[in-house]
């Protein structure tokens, strides 16, 4: 079967190392923070084969034949009939067990059929609520998968893709690339600007913008091959809550503009994006905020 090729294909890709200077700051960092859910928290971390990824299906190649084999595998769909906002065109599978499906190659001028994330990635994007012909801005894209899931939830007028880092930049495009067709892909701008500099360039112009904020992503780094780049992150690491205040803030004053802002990240501690939110809510208290997942 496809899935068991795929599958076949794919071992040996879970055999990860565990940078020991990043463990053992998390190891004085967590245990304060988190206390007794550190020590189940520590052994996801260092076992990539207890990670779970979903299989978000791209509905302009759709892998029918995977979808088969996938049910037989006792994967389930994510989502429908569960959330307030959930179109059918969003696919999204999950499986019962730990399962790992490999990420498809890229080939220019062929679309890929899936794309593998974290289910969680999923809920800012579906509550954001994106109709057809709105024009929306994924302010911090790459490496691309939110945007991906924005394309396959709805046909926006306009989709500008921000990401200010040329290196993740490059990778957005090729994701792009990768699962978008023409013309929708004429709607979609790519862009390598400052995110804090664009809060006041004509937020008018947008419906609704996702704010995925630059996050610490302890989990890809906890098995980083260098240990001098790893201990320069942890370094860089205690800038990331001004930077995500300062991206927020900036976009919290469109509200004024009758814009929908949806601010995201993905972080363990306490003193990320828990206190950001917190700051910004207690900020901005005056501001009437919609409806979002739990």
């Amino acid at each position: 079967m496809m899935l068991t090729r795929l599958k076949a294909n794919s071992e040996g890709k879970l055999a990860k190392q565990i940078c020991k200077v990043v463990l053992d700051h998390f190891e004085k960092q967590y245990s304060r923070e988190l206390g007794d859910a550190w020590s189940t928290t520590r052994d996801i971390l260092t076992s990539p084969s207890c990670w779970q990824y979903a299989v978000l299906f791209n509905r302009f190649n759709y892998p029918f034949e995977l979808e088969k084999d996938l049910h037989l595998k006792g994967y389930h769909t994510l989502f429908q009939g569960s959330l307030p906002y959930c179109p059918e065109s969003v696919k999204c599978y999950l499986s019962r067990t730990p399962d790992r499906m490999p990420s498809e190659r890229h080939q220019m001028g062929i679309l890929k059929k899936y794309y593998l994330l974290n289910a969680a990635s999923l809920l800012p994007v579906l509550a954001l609520e994106l109709r057809d012909g709105e024009k929306v801005l994924d302010l911090c894209a790459a490496p691309g998968g939110k945007s991906v899931a924005l394309l396959q939830c709805a046909y926006p007028g306009y989709l500008h893709c921000n990401e200010s880092d040329s290196l993740r930049s490059r990778w957005l495009r090729q994701t792009l690339e990768s699962f978008i067709p023409q013309p929708v892909v004429n709607v979609i701008k790519v862009s390598e600007l400052d995110g804090r500099e664009m809060g006041d360039a004509q937020p008018e112009i947008f419906d609704k913008v996702l704010v995925d904020a630059p996050c610490s992503n302890d989990r890809s780094w906890l098995f980083s091959s260098d240990s001098q780049k790893a201990a320069c992150r942890i370094s860089q690491r205690r800038k990331l809550p001004l930077l995500q205040i300062e991206l927020l803030s900036l976009w919290a004053r469109a509200l004024l503009c009758d814009l929908t802002i949806l601010g995201s990240s993905l972080q363990l501690c306490e003193s990320g994006e828990g206190s950001i939110l917190t700051h910004r809510l207690e900020t901005f208290q005056s501001l009437q905020l919609g409806e979002s997942f739990p």
